[in-house]
């Protein structure tokens, strides 16, 4: 970048990050307007201004100090409970499912700001805990609590998906703040006697239905089975190099359910075929690996917590989209950071790219 033509906070950018996340997003772009039948509108020109006004706060996000973050951890977590609590109460119905609020000029998903938020309230929780007590109960019954309010919400939505999102990156930054791995293996035991009867009491109909179609997708190809169906079939059809730009026939023809957003991936398999897959799993490892040398590098327990609990919080949303489009996991409904279509999600990994940008600028000029 050129000496004083760019001001000295551009120059100081990840560039070798974000220039190929821009490229993501374009590429998410193209696939977009492929499924919409050739068309700017909706999905494709909301999906880069999305991208760019979200671009524009993490850039913001990433000259905050880091005693701001700290300070406003728990405020955050408690209006976005208390939001919660509203969605509940007089939050908007789609699909089903009671996940949003309307507040006139935009509406709202306080379960997707949750996934950063928890992520920062572990980190800011376990920075103020005494090292001596790490190995003890005060290290893990609060930090539980925290977790157990906002996902007990989430799961009364309901939406397994996120729930599951947020409860990945809280255990990952407890796991790291360095409980004792016991814990752990107690805990992974619990959840294996547990499971069997969340199955048949805890789970909605349609949840187990999921799950058994998951294993058996086969057994209703035409009903339950036939989203993982129809995306199999897309992502093979396209081969090596794909069937072409708008020449999709699983996505056009609509045998693909949610085309442009849960289900993106098997769209852009089918016309740009398995380079486009590596193009597309090359720039998120990318992304990953830039996250975690950042969590490496950082100053202090905060901010190490921080960035390797938002990077893997991104890693959740990549492996169990991936998962679940190619028949190896459940569909949970869980988008494709910055290929999907949808606000929400964007918001969310934009605000995890800003937040470790900021850890990354701590590491070169302080806090």
């Amino acid at each position: 970048m050129g000496g004083g033509l760019i001001p000295e906070p551009l120059r100081r950018l990840p560039w070798r990050m974000l220039l190929p996340l821009a490229l993501l997003n374009l590429f998410g772009s193209t696939v977009l307007w492929s499924a919409a039948g050739g068309r700017m509108w909706p999905w494709a020109i909301m999906h880069m201004v999305h991208f760019a006004v979200f671009l524009a706060m993490a850039v913001v996000l990433a000259r905050l100090p880091q005693h701001l973050f700290k300070q406003v951890a728990y405020p955050l977590y408690g209006v976005l409970i208390v939001l919660l609590v509203l969605v509940e109460a007089i939050g908007k119905v789609g699909g089903g499912s009671q996940r949003w609020l309307n507040l006139g000029f935009m509406t709202l998903q306080p379960s997707e700001l949750m996934k950063p938020v928890i992520v920062l309230v572990m980190a800011r929780f376990y920075d103020s805990l005494p090292p001596a007590m790490t190995q003890s109960w005060r290290a893990l019954v609060p930090a539980g609590a925290l977790l157990a309010v906002p996902a007990a919400l989430v799961m009364l939505q309901p939406d397994l998906g996120t729930a599951l999102a947020i409860c990945f990156g809280a255990v990952v930054v407890v796991f790291l703040a360095g409980v004792p791995i016991w814990w752990f293996i107690g805990g992974g035991a619990a959840a294996a006697v547990i499971a069997p009867l969340a199955f048949f009491f805890a789970l909605h109909d349609y949840q187990r239905k999921r799950v058994l179609v998951f294993l058996d997708p086969e057994a209703d190809m035409l009903g339950s089975g036939y989203h993982i169906t129809q995306s199999k079939i897309a992502i093979g059809s396209g081969g090596i190099f794909g069937k072409g730009l708008g020449n999709g026939s699983q996505s056009h023809l609509q045998y693909l359910p949610e085309s442009h957003t849960d289900f993106v991936f098997a769209t852009m398999a089918e016309e740009w075929g398995l380079l486009g897959g590596i193009f597309v799993i090359a720039v998120f490892l990318l992304v990953f690996r830039w996250g975690m040398g950042i969590a490496q590098r950082a100053p202090d327990r905060f901010s190490r917590l921080l960035a390797a609990g938002l990077t893997t919080t991104m890693f959740f949303y990549f492996a169990i989209n991936m998962s679940m489009v190619m028949g190896l996991a459940p569909v949970v409904g869980i988008p494709l950071p910055f290929m999907s279509h949808g606000g929400s999600s964007l918001m969310t990994n934009m605000l995890c790219i800003g937040t470790i940008m900021a850890v990354d600028r701590w590491s070169r000029v302080g806090r």
